[in-house]
C-alpha cells in the first residue's frame, strides 16, 4: 500500500508536466505566426497553398493538444480513436510541408537568411525526423512512458517555423537554421530535467528524441552542400524563377544597411 500511495503523486505530477509542456509548445507555434501577422510579414492575401498549409499545420497543433489532454486527464478510449485520425493527419502534414517547400524554392522566394539549397533540403529532413519520431511513438503505444515522450519530441521537431518567427533570424546569419533547432532542443531538455527531478534519471526517449532533432542540422548541411544537393536543387528549380537564384548564396537582404 505504501508503494501504491507514493507512486500516485508522481504519476499526477507527470501528467501535469506533459500537459503544460504541450501548452507551451502550442503557444510557441501560435505566438510565432501571430507575431508575424501583427508585424505585417504575412497577409491573408497569400496564395491558397500557403493558407492550406497553415490550416493543416494549425490543425495538427489542435490535434496534438487534444491528444495530450485526453491522455493525461481524459478518456484513453477517445485518445486511441482520435489517434487514428492523427496518424492520417501526419501524412497530410508531411505532403503540405514538402509542397510549400518546393513551391517557395521554385518561386525563388526562400527567406533571405537561409541558403536556398539548404532550405530545400532542411525542411524535408525536418519532416523525415517528424515522421520517424511519430512512427516510433505509435509502435511504442503500449509503453506509455516512451509513447508520450516520443510524441512530444515529434511535434518539437516541427516547431521551427514558430520558434523562428520569434527570433531575430536576420541577425543570426549564417546560423539562423541551426539556432532555431538548438532553441527547439530546450523543450526535450526541460523533459530531461523533469525526469531527473522525479526519479533521479533521464528517460531514454528524451535522449533519442533530442538526438534525432539535433541530427537534422549536420545531415541537412552535408546533403545541401553535396553534389546530391546540387542535383535536387537544379531539378526542382529548372524552368522556374528559382533557377536564377544561386543555391548556396544568401539572397539579397531586403533590410536597409
Amino acid at each position: 500500500m505504501a508503494t501504491i500511495t507514493s507512486a500516485a503523486p508522481a504519476a499526477t505530477s507527470d501528467d501535469r508536466f506533459f500537459m503544460r509542456m504541450a501548452i507551451v509548445i502550442a503557444f510557441t507555434i501560435v505566438a510565432g505566426f501571430a507575431l508575424n501577422f501583427a508585424m505585417g510579414r504575412s497577409t491573408i492575401a497569400a496564395r491558397p497553398l500557403v493558407h492550406v498549409h497553415g490550416l493543416v499545420f494549425m490543425g495538427w497543433v489542435i490535434l496534438f493538444l487534444t491528444q495530450v489532454r485526453l491522455a493525461t486527464g481524459g478518456s484513453l478510449a477517445q485518445h486511441r480513436r482520435l489517434g487514428r485520425i492523427a496518424a492520417g493527419w501526419v501524412c497530410v502534414l508531411v505532403v503540405m510541408g514538402l509542397a510549400i517547400t518546393v513551391d517557395v524554392t521554385m518561386r525563388g522566394g526562400t527567406p533571405f537568411f537561409f541558403l536556398p539549397q539548404h532550405f530545400l533540403i532542411a525542411n524535408p529532413m525536418t519532416m523525415l525526423c517528424f515522421v520517424a519520431l511519430t512512427t516510433a511513438a505509435i509502435r511504442m503505444r503500449r509503453r506509455s512512458d516512451w509513447h508520450k515522450r516520443l510524441n512530444l519530441c515529434a511535434t518539437i521537431s516541427i516547431i521551427g517555423p514558430g520558434v523562428g518567427r520569434l527570433l531575430p533570424l536576420p541577425l543570426m546569419v549564417p546560423y539562423s537554421f541551426d539556432i532555431v533547432i538548438f532553441v527547439s532542443l530546450l523543450f526535450p531538455a526541460a523533459g530531461m530535467i523533469h525526469d531527473w527531478r522525479q526519479s533521479g534519471q533521464v528517460h531514454r526517449a528524451w535522449v533519442w528524441g533530442a538526438l534525432a532533432i539535433f541530427l537534422i542540422v549536420p545531415t541537412s548541411q552535408i546533403i545541401a552542400r553535396s553534389p546530391v544537393g546540387d542535383m535536387i536543387y537544379a531539378a526542382v528549380t529548372q524552368g522556374h524563377p528559382g533557377e536564377k537564384v544561386p543555391g548556396l548564396e544568401f539572397p539579397p537582404s531586403p533590410m536597409p544597411e
